[in-house]
């Protein structure tokens, strides 16, 4: 009966292939590709000599080199990723780099309803906790690609792990074990104007249920009722990180109890932020919790949580989770799981509502001075700057989904990013660099690759499509080459062929070597095609399922758009910073609207 033996959920880490280097001149060949739209003919003369000096010249040399690391490590990129794109950033995370999104739970069986928070957080705090014994026992399902096994080593940092910000770089920090590998952290930390709780979600050794759950949330609440407000030490996270680390630092010295305080914090499973606010939100339109999910009170998240939980006072719900130790696909996850099971059972519990003896929750009171009062202060100055300057929008586009897409037999994720470059294209009057999150979890602690939607094909589509003089057949012709196009990068790029990363691989040996930087990286088309992070359009496709999440843009001229795809309907979330007068989030999702109409239109009037 060996085919009834349930996989576990990490049994195929070994197994995994490691990261690929891609060939040299595959890399290069695709990038000059990638950049031809946003170069003048000189320009790409230029950049062309630049490549080919590079490709005769030092990018062998950097090659060898790279190829001898991947020889030494199973993911070459791995180390250097986490601290290119996440530990060596000042910037502050919060609003920056983590991301944010509603929970899908309003689409169903919990509505908006005031007077409904704790006992919906206490049943939503359960699943969470059912989800974390799945992983830690091992139960959770290895994840697939048709028959290819994906790496499941982020899921080993949704709970128990922190950031910790550093003077240079910031930490990551993981207590998390499996039942095999030993003890492992159970308590989790409630957070509630301005002050911090914390309680052991285990009672000899059994996950507390509802019911017990809220006892333990009816007392924070009780606590702070009528009571003074804490002093917030939780919004010294949404700090420059240099700037946080120092206070960090400061806050230490005071106090031995300061220090067992964020190692309290930082080794729970998560945190559960209770929100007075009430962001109202429909399914046709989840503007409001979604833009409190990314900017709301920075007093009772902590922002370099892996997991922050975010439950409002009408009963909504919505996340907000720091980006380095895991990507997003893994809080979908999560979050669609509990969905799922909140929907089976109407978001009702139906167990014992018995409750055990147990202790109360410990307030957590940080001692503080006036300079940790001072810091505190400013870093709520400065955040609620950064905020004012977010436009956001998250709404459902309901004229269409998957279904009449994949009618036309056309790659849904594909037909989106298309629209997106037509709409920017109509918005902007020029090309728009864009980042599409490609998953490379088929090999070996692989995260993710760039790929660039932004194509020749697809510029050359939306020119046709501006164009009054071309023909409907013309149109067609060149929107399924654009459509190819993308579908093959997108393969390639998951198969671990993309050049954002090689590239990079490339220019962090010349640094690590000592070596200068090589021209190629200092090509005015290198930036302005989106290298370096300067895409102007930042995308992600979510997923297929009710989850939704929100980034900030990548740059002050940019977007940040999130989108996910059902059967009938296609949620997007839209962000900009006000302070550029060329970006609107508004007009942008009208002109989306409209070309996703144009798309579906060509291909009907077209025997696909």
């Amino acid at each position: 009966m060996s085919g009834t033996l349930q996989e576990r959920t990490f049994q195929y880490q070994n197994s995994l292939p490691p990261l690929p280097v891609p060939a040299l001149e595959g890399s290069l060949s695709k990038y000059l590709d990638a950049v031809r739209p946003f170069a003048t003919e000189q320009e790409y003369k230029a950049t062309v000599e630049n490549v080919k000096s590079f490709k005769e010249g030092v990018g062998q040399v950097l090659q060898q080199k790279l190829l001898h690391r991947a020889r030494t490590k199973r993911n070459w990129l791995e180390e250097w990723w986490l601290d290119t794109a996440y530990l060596e950033l000042r910037m502050p995370s919060q609003l920056n780099v983590n991301f944010g999104g509603p929970a899908p739970y309003l689409e169903h069986c919990w509505p908006p309803s005031e007077g409904t928070q704790l006992q919906r957080t206490s049943v939503s705090m359960w699943y969470t906790l059912q989800y974390w014994d799945l992983i830690r026992t091992e139960r959770l399902a290895p994840h697939k690609a048709g028959r290819l096994v994906l790496d499941m080593d982020q899921y080993r940092m949704l709970f128990c792990t922190c950031k910790v910000p550093g003077v240079t770089k910031d930490t990551i920090l993981n207590y998390f074990k499996t039942e095999s590998e030993g003890p492992c952290p159970s308590h989790v930390v409630v957070m509630h104007r301005g002050r911090i709780f914390t309680f052991d979600a285990l009672c000899d050794g059994k996950i507390l249920t509802p019911p017990e759950l809220l006892r333990q949330l009816k007392y924070v609440t009780e606590c702070c009722e009528g009571g003074p407000e804490g002093d917030g030490v939780a919004a010294l996270t949404s700090e420059e990180r240099t700037t946080w680390a120092k206070a960090r630092e400061h806050l230490i010295s005071i106090d031995p109890v300061n220090t067992r305080i964020l190692e309290t914090i930082q080794s729970s499973l998560f945190v559960v932020s209770l929100d007075d606010a009430k962001p109202y939100a429909t399914a046709e339109d989840y503007t409001p919790l979604t833009l409190e999910t990314l900017t709301g009170d920075p007093t009772i998240r902590w922002g370099d949580k892996s997991y922050n939980s975010m439950s409002y006072a009408d009963g909504t719900f919505g996340s907000n989770c720091d980006h380095a130790p895991y990507d997003a696909m893994v809080l979908v996850s999560l979050c669609y799981y509990i969905d799922q099971r909140l929907k089976a059972t109407d978001g009702k519990w139906t167990g014992s509502d018995t409750v055990r003896a147990m202790a109360f929750p410990e307030e957590l009171v940080f001692t503080v001075d006036d300079k940790v009062r001072c810091d505190i202060t400013l870093a709520k100055h400065h955040y609620l700057e950064t905020v004012q300057n977010l436009q956001l929008v998250c709404y459902a586009f309901t004229s269409f989904g998957k279904d009449a897409i994949k009618q036309r037999k056309l790659h849904p994720d594909t037909f989106v990013q298309l629209a997106m470059q037509l709409a920017y294209y109509r918005k902007h009057g020029r090309p728009g660099s864009c980042y599409e999150t490609a998953m490379t979890r088929r090999f070996y602690h692989g995260r993710t690759e760039t790929m660039r939607p932004c194509t020749q094909e697809a510029v050359l589509w939306c020119q046709t499509m501006q164009d009054p003089t071309c023909s409907e057949d013309v149109k067609r012709k060149a929107l399924l080459t654009a459509f190819n196009k993308h579908n093959k990068l997108m393969a390639q790029a998951q198969n671990g062929e993309g050049f954002d990363r090689h590239l990079l691989g490339l220019y962090l040996v010349a640094k690590e070597e000592g070596l200068p930087t090589p021209q190629l990286f200092m090509d005015p088309v290198f930036t302005k095609s989106g290298g370096g992070g300067n895409f102007v359009l930042s995308s992600s496709l979510v997923g297929y399922t009710t989850v939704l999440g929100a980034v900030a843009p990548m740059v002050q001229h940019g977007y940040g758009l999130f989108y996910r795809i059902r059967d009938d309907r296609i949620v997007m979330s839209i962000t900009a910073w006000k302070s550029d007068p060329q970006t609107d989030t508004e007009s942008l999702f009208k002109t989306l609207c409209s070309t996703l109409h144009d798309i579906l239109q060509l291909a009907t009037t077209s025997q696909l």
